[in-house]
Parts: structure tokens; sequence; C-alpha cells
């Protein structure tokens, strides 16, 4: 605790669900799994999704549901990629878990494997046989981001879930809770540009939230951006305009590098912002398709880790030629 008696946990673990009422999404998974809890039919369960759409808070809260306060170290295990969960942790820890039943508390144990993509495969395979064996004593679910990275095997064994990432006007009502909670300022243009950021991720969305208002005190779409090192639409826009207007390659280069170096711009963010932005311009189709196919591959290059300059000159050159074309065709 602050010495004004304020918390000082992140917002993202100070606002996380406990129960399941308070989850946000996905109301048609939810249901099913109270289904399961009031019918006393709980199957193992597979989660999957992208991460920040809730995958952890929704099993958490089932087992807040399911254990009290008091037994519920006795009765879940916790399992996550920071912990070894190599064969000698399925066959040690996890089997010791699995095997014992509690004296004085009955139904079944809970073991929580997050971030179970991170498993070997040799982990996986010995698990299979623990998941069979004690069913009668104990629950998995497995939670993780990539489906294929898990066995066949664990799939067919478990009910799985997909997590959807969440839309805006699922995050909406639960930002505003925690603007208001807080106490702080958020524009308009704020809110959106947070969602924009996050794409359905309710964690980054928390923070980045608690990041701008910690830097600046009030939450507006330049704040936001400036704060993760995001382009600015300002920014973009001065950017198309040199690549569309100005006539020396060098001038536009140079005018390009000066500001990616002053406000600290990844190339990258620089061209998915673009590429919206090129998609608002009237071009004749075949430019158009020409210029896309050119960024796609300076895209390409940039993440199988080419540097940054050479990637800055083509993109100058494709608008270039894009520029001739309109002339040529006009």
């Amino acid at each position: 605790m602050l010495k004004d008696g304020r918390s000082n946990l992140p917002w993202v673990e100070k606002y996380r669900p406990a129960t399941l009422s308070d989850l946000i999404s996905h109301e048609e998974i939810i249901s099913t799994i109270n289904k399961f809890i009031q019918e006393d039919q709980l199957p193992h369960l597979l989660f999957y999704g992208p991460p920040g759409t809730g995958k952890t808070s929704t099993i958490l809260a089932c087992a807040r549901q399911l254990y009290k306060p008091q037994s519920f170290n006795q009765m879940v295990l916790e399992l996550n990629a920071s912990d070894d969960r190599g064969i000698g942790i399925v066959r040690g820890q996890i089997l010791n878990f699995a095997s014992t039943r509690t004296i004085f508390s009955g139904g079944y144990k809970l073991i929580i494997l997050d971030e179970a993509d991170a498993m070997t495969n040799d982990a996986q395979n010995a698990l299979r046989r623990i998941i069979e064996k004690y069913t009668d004593n104990v629950r998995f679910c497995i939670i993780c981001n990539y489906l294929s990275k898990i066995i066949p095997a664990l799939q067919s064994r478990c009910t799985r879930f997909r997590f959807a990432p969440l839309a805006a006007e699922q995050i909406l009502p639960r930002l505003e809770h925690v603007v208001e909670a807080e106490g702080i300022k958020v524009s308009e243009d704020g809110k959106k540009a947070l969602m924009t950021l996050a794409k359905g991720d309710m964690r980054k969305v928390l923070n980045v939230l608690q990041s701008t208002w910690m830097a600046y005190k009030d939450v507006t779409e330049d704040n936001v951006y400036t704060c993760v090192g995001h382009p600015l639409k300002s920014d973009i826009t001065n950017i198309v305009n040199w690549l569309l207007n100005v006539e020396s390659f060098k001038e536009t280069f140079e005018k390009i590098q000066e500001l990616k170096t002053n406000k600290g711009l990844a190339l990258e963010d620089v061209l998915t912002e673009i590429h919206l932005y090129v998609h608002r311009m009237e071009l004749p189709p075949r430019v158009m398709s020409q210029l896309l196919i050119k960024m796609a591959a300076i895209e390409e290059r940039l993440a199988a880790g080419c540097t940054e300059k050479p990637q800055t000159a083509a993109l100058i050159a494709a608008f270039q030629i894009a520029r001739d074309q309109v002339i040529v065709e006009g």
C-alpha cells in the first residue's frame, strides 16, 4: 500500500475479474463452464487464443467458485512458463499432486497449466497418461496461445474453448469502470487510441492507460501514441505528403530518417499506418496493387531482420514509381 492508502498494484492485477460474473466477454464460454460447475460435471479444459483475452482470469474465477479460500492452495496447482515444466516436473510435482487425495475436503483438485505451448513434446506425452489415470481425483486446465503447439493426444482429452480477441464494445465498459475508479481524465480520442493499439488485448489497454496517465496525467490520442512510441496521425500525414510531393529522393529520405530518430519510431509501425492511409487514397487500381505489393515485400524483409535504412529507401522508391505511373496513366 502507498502512504495515501492507494494500492500500488498494477491496474492489470488490481482490476482482474475475481468471479465469473465480473468477466466482460465470451458469455457462451462462461455460461457453459458455469453449467459444468453447477452440475458437477467439469471436464478437462483447454483454453486457447491470443494474450489478454481472459483465459487465465476465467479459470482462476472458476477455481474461486469451486473452492473455499482456506482450501484453495491445497486444491489448486498453478504452473506457468516461468516454472520448469519439463518431463521431470510432470513426473514429479504434477504426478504427486494428481495422485494424492485430500483427507478433509471432497471433490477433485484442479491443475492449471498456463502457457502450455512452451512445454516440450516429451512433457506433453508424459502428461496424457496422468490425465487419464487420475481423472477421479483431478481436473486439468491447459491454457495456450497457439493450439498447434499442443499435441493432438492432449487436445482430444480436453474440451476446447477458443478465446477470441475482445471487441471494442466489450473493452469499453471495463475501461470506463477503471477510469471512474481511478478518477483519471481520458478523452474520447484517447479511448479510441487505446483500443486501436490493443487489438483486442484487455491487458494491453490497461497497461498503456496506466503508463500514459503516470507519464502525462492526461490520456489523449497524442499522449497514448507518444507513450508507446507509435507514430501520430500528423506524423503519418507528413510522411505520406513527403513521399507523394517531394521531388528529391535524398531530401525525402533525410526528412523521414530525422522524424524517425527524433520520435523513436520503428519503420514497421510507420509502414502499417501508411498502409491504412494508402487505402483511403484514390489511385488507379494497377498503381495501388503494385504499391501494396512493394510495401508487403518491405514489411516481409523487416520481419526477417533487415536493417531499416535500405527499407526506408525502398519505400520512397515504391512511392516514386507509383507517382510516375500515375503521371503516365493520367
